[in-house]
């Protein structure tokens, strides 16, 4: 895990979890717009990612990376600031699952997410999910393409081209990092209602090609929480914070996040 100062006196910590196949790098420009608020952030590479040791799109089971951000948070914890959970894609799967697992001293004090990984747009057909289900339990490590289209994370040609040349993005998973992402979706669905009663923002890519948007509105309409906002962002992809518009993406996560820390007393 790295750790980002602020640009002044730090007012919060920010602990951002990234998706699947990619890794801390690629969040430089989001980074520098948390610094430029005066919040420090912490990022790491999920096991079987960007530099982390260990099989490449592999994981035994998804209590791994809930184990590692359990950890993150304990370290931004310790800062005795606000914390702020910002959470991308399958990061936002792994946020909602570590939710349900924390005491409440061990809370963030909001939750962003982005795009989160509540269903999938593509659906395997039933062949393929059959051999994925036989490979999970007689060859776990198995590998196979996952899947995405080249350019189906955002419209930007600049984030295009950067993705081209990156080796450090993982292209192949095993059977049971798939497996464990299908039943972790399931589980994010059936315990939505227990979500802690923390703020929650929500930002959705209206075009997204990756994430099932209609899903994630299903797991946001079940919470039974009293601060909640969903927004989607017509004709953005699935990356938001690499889409042409980030900076108005950027500006509504912003005011979200500055109001509570103020109605909280936790802005100075």
């Amino acid at each position: 895990m790295w750790k980002w100062e602020s640009e002044g006196t730090a007012e919060a910590s920010v602990v951002i979890i990234h998706g699947a196949g990619e890794y801390h790098a690629r969040y430089k420009w989001l980074i520098k717009q948390f610094q430029q608020m005066k919040f420090q952030v912490f990022i790491g590479d999920l096991p079987g990612q960007g530099t982390t040791s260990g099989p490449r799109g592999h994981v035994d089971s998804f209590q791994v990376y809930i184990q590692k951000v359990r950890k993150w948070l304990e370290e931004a914890k310790k800062e005795g600031l606000p914390v702020i959970l910002v959470a991308h894609s399958m990061g936002g799967l792994i946020g909602a699952s570590v939710m349900q697992k924390l005491q409440e001293q061990e809370m963030p004090d909001m939750i962003i997410f982005s795009s989160p990984c509540f269903g999938l747009v593509d659906k395997q057909p039933w062949t393929k999910r059959s051999a994925v289900k036989m490979l999970n339990r007689f060859a776990p490590k198995t590998m196979f393409p996952n899947g995405l289209e080249p350019g189906s994370g955002t419209r930007s040609q600049e984030m295009r081209k950067r993705d081209e040349q990156d080796d450090l993005l993982v292209k192949h998973v095993s059977a049971r990092w798939y497996s464990e992402l299908i039943k972790a979706i399931r589980d994010a669905h059936e315990k939505a209602p227990e979500f802690p009663d923390i703020p929650c923002c929500v930002m959705q890519g209206g075009e997204d090609r990756i994430v099932d948007k209609a899903a994630v509105r299903r797991w946001f309409d079940a919470l039974q929480i009293n601060d909640k906002v969903f927004k989607e962002w017509p004709g953005l992809y699935h990356e938001v914070f690499n889409e042409p518009e980030r900076e108005d993406v950027f500006t509504h996560i912003a005011g979200f996040i500055t109001i509570r820390l103020l109605l909280s007393g936790q802005s100075a």
